[in-house]
């Protein structure tokens, strides 16, 4: 079985870090800890412009956190530090000063969500349906849900935050705006994200840098509230209906 990976890779200054997981890209905290560095680390690099944030394989993009992860938490604290896994890579990706382009090829759940919407500018192919799956194991997305209210707008969350089982397609998400655009096939999607990001290369780093501090004001407060928000997940995957839902999943 394939082994689960950070990596990065900078060339003509555009950086391009993927993350995998055989679990169909699910994200245990290990592989979240070393995507938050190393977005930090590259968006420190003087010889990045532009950042291209995308996940191996060709089917899922990111199933959300490790649910064999989740099954194992016992106390609060615990909980809490599982949970801001997903806090700690948006963080990194509000607190970056270069664009970051997302690559979505296919199904995102959860916070992988989270993860699409805090990007800067995110293409996708006409397979990458979305879901939030929270409510179905008795949490709830608190921890992406301010990135996702961001940038599709409180309606669009809170529908798809609501209505756990199902999927929403790529289109519905691109009329929402996290999807800037939908591509029929993976090779137009990379062919497509590659020659947006050169282009992104020939403006001036220093306009970027601030157009990205207004793309992002107002959220000077998330180091704590995505603190706050991983609490209550992690005080309510101990509760009784949770522990009992996850009991099916063993």
């Amino acid at each position: 079985m394939s082994q689960a990976y950070v990596k990065q890779e900078i060339k003509n200054n555009i950086a391009i870090i993927e993350f995998f997981h055989p679990e169909h890209n699910s994200l245990p905290s290990d592989i979240l800890a070393k995507l938050a560095n190393t977005i930090t680390e590259v968006g420190n690099n003087n010889e990045v412009k532009v950042i291209i944030l995308k996940s191996g394989g060709d089917r899922t993009f990111c199933a959300g956190a490790s649910f064999q992860e989740l099954i194992s938490i016992n106390d609060a604290s615990t909980g809490k530090v599982f949970f801001s896994g997903f806090a700690n890579v948006i963080n990194a990706m509000r607190k970056c000063p270069k664009f970051i382009i997302g690559r979505v090829q296919g199904k995102t759940v959860g916070g992988g969500v989270g993860i699409a919407a805090a990007t800067d500018y995110c293409m996708a192919t006409k397979f990458a349906a979305i879901k939030l799956s929270e409510l179905n194991v008795g949490i709830g997305p608190f921890v992406v849900a301010p990135a996702i209210e961001r940038k599709m707008g409180v309606s669009a969350m809170s529908q798809i935050a609501i209505d756990a089982n199902t999927f929403y397609e790529a289109n519905w998400a691109k009329e929402k705006g996290l999807f800037a655009n939908t591509f029929e096939s993976i090779e137009e999607l990379d062919s497509e994200t590659q020659k947006f990001a050169e282009h992104l290369c020939t403006y001036n780093p220093e306009a970027m840098q601030e157009m990205k501090k207004v793309f992002w004001r107002g959220t000077e407060d998330w180091d704590n509230l995505l603190a706050e928000r991983a609490a209550i997940s992690g005080r309510l995957v101990l509760s009784d209906f949770t522990k009992e839902t996850l009991k099916k999943f063993k």
